[in-house]
């Protein structure tokens, strides 16, 4: 990374949402109740040309505290809590199951945390089973889980094998251990080499690894060894996020020390260290924080037009409905957003009534379609056709979108972006600035800049 990125990326670093969603989550009410929830889903469900389905399941238990997780989750040793969510959570399947029109398949289903593997061998194949017997699936459909290295046996992985996961994605963050205690995540080499060998002998057909730059006491040095480590496991699929130090928003972040946080300088120097050690090695830098191999599916979605961005990040599954469940999960249908209530006594109290555990929610407009397309179109194609937008919503590109327009000249004169009469095309250099590309688009932020302060650094 030359001298010319490192400038940019000290002109444009600011705070942004991740557009895994449009509107982006702050904007959601809480006078969408779950009343509406289920009217919307079965507006949706009657369509007789409808989408796929996709399915998130929540799991929020750990045993232990990570200082740097920004996720929604119940730290607790008390293996017990775990039956009356599982109890609670087939309720809630049990709900939705019969609301979903028979003719629809579903294409991807996701088990995320917390840690799913906080889960017995026994209870993911009683979870697992359930949730196989609710719905139907198409045959290649992608069944994926996030798995933390520590305390996981292969008993593990083999139940989840037996219910039908292809695809695992593993928690490593950085294998420095300085840089483990630093944050509370103690998790040797060994333990995640151990995961990952028994994970391919198992057959999962595809493995993520989950990087973190930012973190405290990494130099551009300690982590250049964490990449060398990572390429030599080969997974198929890296994400590389950038530590989001938000401790007015996460609680649990005010117990890493500020001052041993890596200087915007080093943080600068371990960003463009990564993206020439990957792309070096052979992934294709898909875009923000996500590696690909030439041959993975992610890598031919964006090839072939069909990538998409839903809760998880980047998905090769363009299109489909989203529901999800258990405590905190949000889901994305037609032109429908809802979450379900963040805490278990919330989440318990609803799903015991019988009703859905909705808690906060929004109905998109019109202007949100158009602007989310324009978004998603932008941050997984790396450019739009305006002939295509016009088309498809009956509007004039240059007339609807002009003052998002202007905010676009700087981006275009550093070489950021190209615009030509008919189209946008993010350049190589653009990608690592999507989320600021994206933002010119954003009403929302527009309509109320400190907002921004919800969200973490874009670069």
């Amino acid at each position: 990374m030359d001298s010319r990125i490192i400038k940019l990326i000290q002109k444009y670093e600011t705070s942004g949402p991740r557009y895994t969603s449009y509107p982006p989550a702050p904007v959601f009410k809480p006078e969408f109740t779950s009343t509406q929830y289920q009217s919307e889903i079965l507006q949706v469900e009657k369509q007789p040309d409808g989408n796929n389905v996709s399915l998130y399941f929540h799991i929020p238990f750990c045993d232990s505290l990570c200082y740097f997780c920004g996720c929604t989750t119940m730290i607790t040793r008390n293996r017990e809590h775990l039956d009356e969510y599982l109890v609670h959570l087939k309720k809630e399947i049990n709900l939705l199951a019969p609301l979903l029109n028979e003719e629809r398949n579903i294409v991807q289903l996701h088990w995320g945390g917390g840690t799913p593997t906080f889960l017995s061998p026994a209870q993911i194949r009683n979870l697992g089973t359930h949730i196989m017997g609710a719905f139907q699936y198409e045959v290649d459909a992608e069944i994926s889980v996030e798995v933390d290295p520590r305390e996981l046996t292969f008993n593990h992985l083999h139940a989840l094998r037996d219910v039908g996961f292809n695809r695992i994605s593993l928690g490593v963050q950085d294998f420095n251990p300085k840089v483990q205690r630093a944050v509370n995540r103690n998790q040797s080499e060994f333990i995640t080499r151990q995961a990952i060998a028994w994970s391919r002998e198992l057959g999962f057909s595809s493995l993520n690894v989950d990087l973190i730059y930012g973190l405290p006491l990494q130099t551009i040095e300690s982590f250049s060894e964490t990449l060398d480590k990572l390429i030599e496991i080969s997974p198929e699929r890296v994400a590389v996020y950038n530590f989001a130090y938000v401790p007015w928003l996460k609680k649990q972040q005010k117990l890493i020390h500020a001052e041993d946080l890596p200087s915007p300088e080093t943080k600068l120097g371990i960003l463009a260290l990564t993206i020439d050690k990957l792309t070096d090695a052979g992934y294709v830098y898909i875009g923000m924080d996500h590696f690909a191999k030439p041959d993975d599916e992610l890598t031919i979605a964006q090839k072939s037009k069909t990538l998409s961005r839903n809760f998880q990040g980047y998905s090769t599954r363009a299109g489909s409905d989203l529901y999800g469940l258990g405590m905190s999960s949000i889901s994305h249908f037609g032109t429908t957003y809802a979450q379900n209530a963040k805490t278990l006594d919330a989440y318990y109290q609803a799903i015991g009534d019988g009703e859905f555990a909705t808690h906060v929610g929004y109905k998109m407009t019109k202007d949100d379609v158009i602007r989310k397309h324009v978004i998603m179109k932008l941050m997984c194609d790396l450019s739009l056709q305006k002939h295509e937008v016009d088309s498809r919503f009956g509007i004039t590109f240059d007339d609807y979108f002009a003052s998002s327009l202007l905010k676009l000249d700087s981006l275009i004169e550093n070489g950021l972006l190209i615009a030509t009469p008919d189209a946008l095309i993010i350049t190589n250099d653009g990608r690592l600035f999507l989320r600021n590309i994206a933002m010119c688009f954003d009403a929302y932020l527009s309509e109320k800049p400190k907002t921004q302060s919800l969200y973490s650094k874009t670069v």
